[in-house]
């Protein structure tokens, strides 16, 4: 649950036009910046939020942290606080921001709306939008590998090890049988062709068969 201090709810309930959003970035190499919707620069935490940069907050920003949705902010890209070449460079991927709403006459006078990681930064003219996700949004990602019949290597790759060379323009289904008999592949084959499947519902013995409990392939 969130903990409003009692100056800042009085605040609040009464109208005051005095609140404004702040947010404080660290980069994954432990670089910090601020920045602010107020028309000063604000110090938050130590930490200086600067008013030129056009930050704004996304409609979506109360659901990072509640949910694994997501939100947006947006920016301004200059030398003094986001800069093109870094992000290009991947220096904000996966960087944590967290969102205050604070008093600009008292900025220790502050409550956390939300803390999230940077997913995606686009550009849009001479600013930026980023896309935020929040925590529980590593919920949805797919950790592991997931059990098929068919392989989920690339062709080529370091699991697959087929030289591409000796199949220039080769091409993979993903299929047991095009493995082996195209490309003699087997033991790097990464799916598993034996798992079972809807039809082994309805299999049933076939009397004078091999019935010794090997694989039915």
């Amino acid at each position: 649950m969130r903990q409003i201090p009692d100056e800042l709810a009085i605040r609040i309930e009464s109208g005051a036009a005095t609140l404004c959003h702040a947010w404080l970035l660290k980069r994954v190499d432990g670089v910090v910046a601020g920045f602010t919707d107020h028309d000063r620069d604000l110090e938050v935490d130590g930490v200086l939020c600067r008013a030129a940069s056009g930050w704004t907050a996304g409609a979506a920003e109360s659901a990072v942290g509640l949910a694994s949705g997501s939100a947006v902010a947006a920016g301004v890209l200059d030398d003094d606080g986001i800069r093109e070449v870094d992000v290009l460079a991947g220096l904000y991927d996966r960087a944590e921001i967290t969102l205050w709403r604070v008093d600009w006459r008292r900025p220790d006078i502050k409550v956390r709306l939300w803390i999230a990681r940077l997913s995606r930064i686009r550009r849009q003219g001479e600013g930026f939008t980023a896309d935020l996700e929040g925590p529980l949004a590593a919920l949805e990602r797919v950790v592991g590998r997931a059990y098929g019949r068919d392989c989920d290597a690339q062709l080529g790759d370091a699991r697959c090890k087929v030289d591409l060379a000796e199949f220039p323009g080769g091409q993979c289904d993903k299929r047991w049988a095009t493995c082996v008999g195209m490309f003699g592949n087997g033991p790097n084959f990464q799916g598993f062709p034996d798992i079972p499947g809807d039809d082994f519902l309805t299999a049933a013995p076939v009397e004078g068969g091999r019935n010794d409990g090997r694989s039915r392939r």
